[in-house]
């Protein structure tokens, strides 16, 4: 999608004027005294990371829809970016609290955000107001562009590795990680604080930071989540659960949607990290299964489970981690009766249903001071064809890359930003 950079510049230019102005000295309190809620305390924070790669091997159907190295050819070698981030998070008062971020991220697969010349463009991707304590203490009340209950407050934290490596396993079929809306938060603490418990509810447009098209029927998303830690905050179970409209006109095969479940079991450890997590997404009548001449609409399941472990070797230094994926984007595939199948509605790209896959990455994570990180890793996905019949690469193929990650972070450290629910973040 290409995104105008006239906007983001000028809210970038803002912000830097009012840092040198006298009247706005009072936003660069230090970071201590924006975490206890100080009134007009603000910081600056951001990370990055990117890779050196090279793709080894390529899947010769160029299988894969949302993966980043798909169409990548073989032997390709690159320094990339994958993520920039600039955020600024203010207090407004003990009640009130914003958060705002710049974001510039890839375009592997051609639908990211870049310019006309293929150039990163920044575009706001959080831009929310938090009410603390909203009706009643714990609870808060976020409205406008902020992250969602699919992964990013939970798994995505707690599986350290997850993004500056990979997305995890529901953020590659593109649940959205952010989406405007109005939400409530809610996390407690047990007497003894040895153990956590909380809610993290949103209604949102559905389309992330793109605003929602105003001539055509609008289907919400509801997302939420609940979750609960014990065993002095090292055993973690997460419940999600989302829903959302693909289409919803009269007719036999009128009423469309999508429904996920989702569940992750974590321990964590400041030594190591071991967990899974694992989703059924139900896709009523967002498929259809050709027959010859005839396509009949179809209800599809898809599911998908990680295994995750990293560890430390040095201390923090240097730690190891893996990470298996299992993923079958429609288990009602009947090869039988139908030749093929395709997806519909904005399912398309992320759940297409004729190739099967299997995801491995792997690696080791060095860093020579805190928030700096350089993390050699491999990365390999598997395709299995789902047709009847099917003999060689269209029945088995893989794209396999071998990367050198790099990945800084400056401001607050991201691994426990301000809404993580990781157990030591405090």
């Amino acid at each position: 999608m290409k995104r105008r950079i006239i906007l983001p510049y000028f809210f970038l230019a803002l912000l830097s004027f009012s840092a040198i102005s006298l009247k706005a000295q009072y936003l660069w309190n230090s970071d201590s005294a924006f975490k206890a809620g100080v009134p007009n305390s603000g910081r600056l924070w951001g990370y990055v990371f990117g890779d050196y790669f090279h793709k080894g091997h390529s899947d010769s159907l160029n299988r894969g829809g949302n993966n980043q190295y798909t169409n990548v050819k073989k032997g390709l070698d690159e320094f990339q970016f994958r993520r920039i981030y600039i955020g600024y998070d203010y207090n407004i008062s003990k009640k009130f609290s914003a958060e705002f971020l710049f974001a510039a991220e890839d375009d592997f697969t051609g639908t990211g955000d870049v310019l006309s010349d293929n150039k990163f463009t920044p575009y706001i991707k959080f831009a929310n107001v938090r009410w603390k304590d909203f009706l009643f203490n714990g609870n808060d009340l976020v409205i406008g562009l902020q992250p969602t209950p699919a992964f990013p407050y939970m798994t995505e934290n707690l599986f350290t590795f997850s993004r500056p490596v990979e997305r995890t396993i529901t953020d590659i079929r593109r649940t959205p990680s952010f989406d405007f809306g109005a939400g409530l938060q809610g996390r407690f603490n047990s007497k003894d604080k040895s153990a956590f418990y909380g809610y993290n509810l949103l209604v949102a447009n559905g389309s992330s930071a793109k605003p929602q098209a105003l001539n055509t029927n609008l289907y919400k998303w509801f997302y939420g989540d609940v979750f609960v830690g014990f065993l002095q905050r090292h055993l973690i179970l997460d419940l999600y659960a989302d829903y959302q409209r693909q289409n919803w006109v009269p007719g036999t095969h009128g009423h469309s949607a999508r429904q996920m479940t989702k569940g992750a079991l974590i321990w964590v450890d400041k030594k190591f990290t071991i967990g899974i997590e694992g989703y059924t997404n139900g896709l009523k009548q967002a498929e259809v299964g050709t027959a010859g001449a005839v396509k009949d609409t179809l209800d599809g399941r898809a599911t998908g489970l990680t295994l995750y472990a990293h560890a430390n070797i040095v201390g923090s230094k240097l730690r190891a981690f893996f990470r298996y994926d299992f993923y079958n984007p429609n288990t009602k595939y009947d090869n039988t009766t139908y030749t093929k199948y395709s997806a519909l509605y904005s399912l398309g790209t992320a759940y297409e249903p004729n190739n099967k896959e299997r995801f491995l990455s792997a690696g080791f994570d060095y860093s020579p001071v805190n928030n700096i990180h350089f993390i050699p890793n491999i990365w390999y996905n598997k395709y299995i064809g789902q047709q009847a019949n099917l003999t060689g690469a269209a029945a088995h193929d893989y794209d396999v890359v071998y990367r050198l990650t790099f990945y800084f972070t400056f401001g607050k450290l991201f691994a426990n930003p301000s809404y993580s629910y990781y157990p030591f973040a405090r």
